[in-house]
């Protein structure tokens, strides 16, 4: 319009405008390099510093499988290339399916276990072993799914909600049923849903759970409740369900900033539910305190991409990655350190077998997908 207002033609007036803005040559280049998929690589460092440091418990005093260690690093890896290159927009529709998978896990689990992990139930076909954890991820990306549509009423979601907690009681596995629920609500806050429903399901949550809590630690056997006491007071269960606290106490505090290799480490699950203990005692409280840094950075770097994620089921899926990474950190530290009671809670990526390696692989690999388009013009999956 400038242009014909100056008195130029139509057609005088739209060859000025394509030369104003330059080549179609270079304005393409320009915007390809504006919105093509980006890597995070700073995500993709941390992965591979979180993988390499996973060898460590090889020097935990406890037997471990070398082989079986590369193995798992190399899936891990995989994994997360793998799911890096899916575009994640093209996994909402699936929500039921995923969902399906999640409970179907659950119950073969249930119906056919022949072996136990970490004192849980656990499928072993072959050189692969099912275990509660196994189902994680699927229940992650469902409720992703449901979350971002908001179109059921708050007793589907309870139902969707409890069905998979009711299947890790049965188990049991009360560990997978923390983590699970944590993972929920931190997404139920992000979701489609409004502020009444979000506050309705919270307080129906909060009762159940106190309720739940409330039975169970009436009829549970002695042996539960001595835990439980033990954790309060270790000292007068020295002799039992104390001990094993007591012990992870002293051998941190004989570990000091540098470690002490000739201390006796020796100490059950040492590779797996108490592996910071045994590499705080290997290698020392700054290994530790380095250790904490690069696991914590994960947490860090996936908050801060959140808020430039327009895309609302692409912030769904980096809730629920953040929150259910941070809690299996938060929690596995904490219990080592007196903050929470003991149960079979793994460190990501450091403590040895598959799904403390591949369940948090998975939540990288979605996190780095959903970095990989957040400049992405459209909203639809190509």
């Amino acid at each position: 319009m400038e242009w014909i207002k100056k008195g130029l033609s139509v057609e005088e007036a739209e060859e000025k405008a394509v030369h104003h803005m330059g080549s179609s040559v270079s304005l393409g280049q320009q915007m390809n390099k504006l919105h093509r998929p980006r890597v995070d690589w700073l995500l993709v460092f941390l992965l591979a510093a979180c993988l390499g440091l996973g060898f460590l418990p090889l020097f935990s005093g406890e037997y471990v499988n070398v082989q079986n260690k590369v193995f798992i690093v190399l899936i891990g890896a995989a994994a997360a290339f793998a799911l890096m290159l899916v575009d994640y927009r093209k996994l909402e529709k699936f929500g039921w399916m995923f969902y399906a998978t999640g409970v179907i896990i659950l119950l073969l689990i249930q119906s056919f276990p022949n072996s136990t992990i970490n004192g849980n139930y656990a499928l072993t076909v072959g050189p692969l072993s099912l275990e509660s954890l196994s189902a994680l991820p699927f229940f992650f990306l469902a409720l992703a799914s449901f979350f971002n549509h908001g179109n059921f009423k708050i007793w589907h979601y309870g139902l969707l909600f409890l069905f998979p907690v009711y299947l890790f009681f049965t188990l049991p596995s009360i560990s997978s049923a923390y983590l699970y629920s944590v993972m929920v609500f931190a997404m139920l806050g992000y979701s489609k849903l409004s502020l009444r429903t979000i506050l309705k399901i919270h307080g129906a949550a909060a009762a159940g759970l106190t309720f739940t809590m409330f039975l169970s630690f009436r009829y549970q056997s002695g042996y539960l409740k001595e835990r439980m006491f033990a954790f309060l007071n270790p000292e007068k269960y020295s002799d039992s369900s104390g001990f094993m606290i007591l012990h992870l106490r002293k051998l941190l505090f004989e570990a000091g900033w540098f470690g002490s290799p000739s201390i006796e480490r020796s100490m059950p699950n040492g590779a797996t539910n108490f592996v910071f203990v045994a590499l705080t005692s290997q290698f020392g409280w700054l290994f530790s305190g380095f250790l904490v840094i690069v696991l914590s950075l994960f947490a860090a770097r996936i908050g801060a991409v959140i808020p430039a994620i327009k895309d609302s089921y692409g912030r769904l899926l980096l809730i629920g990655a953040v929150s259910l990474y941070s809690i299996q950190v938060l929690s596995n530290i904490g219990m080592v350190l007196g903050f929470f009671p003991m149960t079979a809670m793994n460190l990501p990526f450091i403590s040895y077998g598959l799904m403390p390696v591949l369940l948090n692989a998975v939540l990288i690999g979605i996190v780095l997908s959903v970095y990989r388009r957040k400049d992405l013009v459209s909203g639809k999956a190509v």
